[in-house]
């Protein structure tokens, strides 16, 4: 189990990380989710790349993942495993004890059409 550099896990696996301050910070978050969603859609290019994808069906295949993706991260796809709903909730960690927020879901889904405009030129 990862500590995500905030502690230690217990007997139980579980790591305690009860002096971790949650921030609301709309516009750090915000530049933050940007540069992460940029970072998933230019991995997903590459490794479409390195599996063969043709170069008339890459941007049309990339675009398609990372929408899925921030779906998902979004909270808006609506995931169930075996009866049991999923629900993630973005954070990024800016120092050892503090997490920022944008105080409701992510909207990575809108970043990744900028994404896709700067690795795929018109």
């Amino acid at each position: 189990m990862l500590s995500a550099g905030f502690g230690k896990p217990d007997q139980d696996g579980i790591t305690r990380v009860s002096n971790v301050k949650l921030t609301v910070a709309s516009a750090q978050f915000d530049e933050q989710q940007a540069l992460f969603v940029a970072e998933i859609v230019e991995r997903i290019k590459l490794k479409l790349q390195e599996g063969g994808v043709e170069q008339d069906q890459l941007e049309d295949l990339t675009a398609s993942i990372a929408l899925s993706i921030a779906g998902i991260i979004d909270d808006v796809a609506g995931v169930e495993v075996e009866g049991v709903e999923v629900h993630p909730y973005l954070t990024f960690r800016t120092e050892s004890d503090e997490l920022i927020h944008c105080g409701e879901n992510a909207n990575t889904y809108e970043h990744v059409y900028g994404a896709m405009r700067k690795l795929f030129p018109a």
